[in-house]
């Protein structure tokens, strides 16, 4: 029997706020974790809060802006308080990107993207995985994205940004096992959130037409195998990529 109960544990939830990071933040909590909703939209954060807390969830928005170090760093501190010294499971779900042709990009765009997609989940990680360490405990999952490892048509930043991330995942799952914290990635396909409601149309008709069970992914969808790598029941699953993507890139 699939063990999914995260009673007594707490987790941060980056992105938090909309798409994925929602999802995530309400299904960890329907399975009774603690969840430090972490996001830069103070008004959506705020408010998926209050909507976890009116149907009995434990679910608190706190701000972080992930292109920001000191901003990072802030709130690590502040969650490890609110969170008695450990954080348990950490679910790096932030992400940005734009579709547009690589030799039309500038330099600060890519800065952006880099910052987002990989070098402020490396230092959240590297900010609260020590207490995990002491513990000998705790779950570290990052939301990649397929992009990574297929790459994506006008995205070649980005994906190179998700490949660093599935990369540090994989090493940084090696480094962890010694200490019995299990790292995870999770690459979602396509999927229903506002990231890919500003894409154009035709481009996500073309998503659905690459895509062998013929639709969008739902957020919920993601959230599950993040709920799945971050309870009990993938405690002799570690240094994994587990696409979520209707069959998109079925990669080896």
């Amino acid at each position: 029997m699939i063990e999914l109960n995260l009673s007594g544990k707490t987790a941060v939830v980056t992105g938090g706020a909309s798409g994925i990071g929602k999802a995530t933040t309400l299904e960890l909590a329907q399975a009774g974790a603690r969840v430090l909703l972490a996001d830069i939209d103070e008004k959506n954060g705020a408010q998926v809060a209050a909507e976890a807390r009116a149907q009995g969830l434990q679910v608190e928005y706190m701000h972080v802006d992930l292109t920001d170090a000191a901003s990072v760093d802030r709130f690590a501190d502040e969650a490890l308080q609110r969170a008695g010294g450990r954080v348990d499971i950490l679910v790096n779900t932030a992400g940005w990107g734009r579709i547009e042709p690589f030799v039309q990009n500038h330099s600060d765009f890519w800065e952006r993207i880099m910052a987002i997609n990989l070098m402020g989940p490396i230092r959240l990680t590297k900010q609260l995985l020590p207490a995990m360490f002491e513990a000998r405990s705790g779950k570290v999952i990052n939301v990649a994205s397929d992009a990574g490892r297929v790459g994506s048509l006008g995205e070649t930043v980005y994906s190179a940004a998700k490949g660093g991330l599935i990369a540090f995942s994989k090493s940084l799952a090696r480094e962890a096992a010694r200490f019995n914290v299990n790292v995870n990635c999770v690459c979602p396909g396509p999927t229903d959130t506002p990231l890919l409601a500003a894409v154009p149309e035709k481009h996500r008709e073309a998503f659905v037409r690459a895509t062998p069970l013929r639709r969008i992914g739902k957020p919920k969808e993601v959230a599950d195998a993040i709920l799945f790598f971050a309870a009990d029941s993938s405690d002799y699953v570690t240094g994994q990529v587990l696409s979520v993507s209707g069959g998109l890139t079925m990669a080896g």
